[in-house]
């Protein structure tokens, strides 16, 4: 309680005088802020002055007096900006959320299988070892931060009954049908679940969010001013940071990221397998493509299971990618028919000579190719194999005791001589 200072007058007071006197403005404004003190009307002080040296008057303007509900409102104002944010897996995610959420003046408050006391100490988070105690702190928003793999799990654990009953229920997971889903099945009917991809990550949010999407999808919220409120305030975070806001299905969610998320992180973990190594005359594409290696295999491999294993879209998208492989392989071995390349190794090809046109190739199947060029290759090195004998069984050359083919009576050093006698 503030105290007013005790004003001597000696004159009586006065019309517009904020004290027994006239004073100057400046120490009516000063006056102005001050609360009347119920102190002097009870000690008699202001008896005594008024007896003594005259009259003491003390105005307070603007007082907040109990029926002014102008404060009142203001405190509410601030209190319902500010939320009261519980992560649940403080790994690295929750970590990367959590920094900008205190920095945006939440309160935030973690608990986790791993000890992340020292850590969420630096950040200024509040951890918590046991769940209980979490759940007891009574979060507005639980933000459920584990790994795909991990979330049944997570979620059967939690003493839910110790949270309010119209907690906001949030995850952030890469896939959306199978939490939503899961979550409707487990949680209480009471409880709001708001699905969420923040589609970035520590590594590509280290900087600036502005511009990354954000998808989220109100699955279930219930009636209330309030709840519309706390979920508007949560969603209003990350606009205010410069997040592209996308309101979508988890559906249509999970068809569009098999084809965009998966495959990244498919091609990533595939040209992570060739160890590639940067090199002094590496390209731009080259250098895209050694940034997406590291980015995704910067993940776990859990996270990148959780995808394939999760996302009912993703076998259909890793065939597809499997099929645009041997077609590719297909146009390349094409051009490398056997006919062209004995073509090209020709002595006359290598002497500067004009190259053939490319011919056409038949529409047959690989293996007719291969059993007409094998065909034609055993023509060309065996003509006497191609056509059939003409001469009868009998005049077949006969193989010798030494196994070498013996000479016929009519050879073709006898068919000199014949020819001679019938001239």
């Amino acid at each position: 309680m503030a105290y007013g200072p005790i004003v001597r007058t000696s004159k009586p007071p006065q019309t517009g005088s904020t004290v027994g006197h006239f004073c100057s403005h400046s120490f009516q404004r000063q006056l102005s802020s001050l609360r009347p003190s119920p102190y002097l009307c009870r000690s008699g002080l202001a008896g005594r002055f008024s007896a003594a040296r005259g009259s003491l008057q003390i105005n307070a303007l603007d007082a907040a007096m109990p029926f002014d509900f102008e404060s009142r409102a203001t405190s509410r104002m601030k209190e319902s900006k500010q939320l009261t944010v519980g992560i649940v897996g403080f790994g690295t995610f929750g970590q990367f959320l959590a920094k900008r959420l205190v920095q945006a003046g939440h309160k935030v408050l973690a608990t986790s299988r791993t000890n992340y006391q020292s850590e969420a100490k630096e950040i200024g988070v509040s951890f918590f070892r046991d769940a209980d105690d979490f759940c007891e702190e009574h979060p507005d928003v639980v933000i459920l931060a584990c790994a795909i793999l991990a979330l049944e799990k997570v979620v059967g654990t939690l003493p839910l009954q110790r949270l309010r009953r119209s907690t906001l229920m949030v995850d952030v997971l890469s896939v959306k049908q199978f939490p939503k889903q899961l979550l409707l099945s487990l949680l209480p009917p009471e409880m709001d679940v708001l699905c969420t991809h923040p589609m970035f990550g520590p590594d590509s949010g280290k900087g600036s969010w502005g511009g990354l999407n954000f998808m989220y999808d109100k699955v279930r919220i219930g009636p209330g001013s309030r709840r519309q409120a706390r979920i508007d305030c949560f969603l209003q975070f990350f606009a205010e940071q410069g997040c592209r806001m996308v309101d979508m299905s988890c559906e249509e969610h999970d068809r569009l990221a098999a084809g965009t998320q998966f495959i990244t992180h498919t091609v990533g973990r595939v040209l992570g397998e060739m160890s590639l190594q940067p090199t002094s005359i590496d390209t731009k594409g080259f250098e895209a493509l050694l940034r997406l290696v590291d980015n995704t295999n910067n993940d776990s491999f859990d996270l990148y299971y959780g995808l394939f294993m999760y996302n009912q879209n993703a076998t259909e998208e890793l065939a597809r990618l499997e099929a645009a492989f041997d077609s590719v392989k297909r146009q390349l071995f094409t051009r490398l028919h056997a006919l062209l390349r004995q073509q090209l190794l020709t002595p006359g090809m290598l002497s500067g000579a004009q190259l053939p046109p490319v011919p056409e190739l038949p529409s047959t199947s690989p293996n007719s190719l291969h059993s007409s060029s094998t065909e034609q290759a055993q023509s060309t090195e065996n003509p006497s194999a191609a056509a059939p004998s003409r001469e009868p069984k009998s005049q077949q050359p006969a193989v010798g005791s030494n196994g070498k083919h013996e000479q016929p009576a009519h050879s073709a050093q006898s068919m000199p001589v014949k020819l001679s006698q019938d001239a």
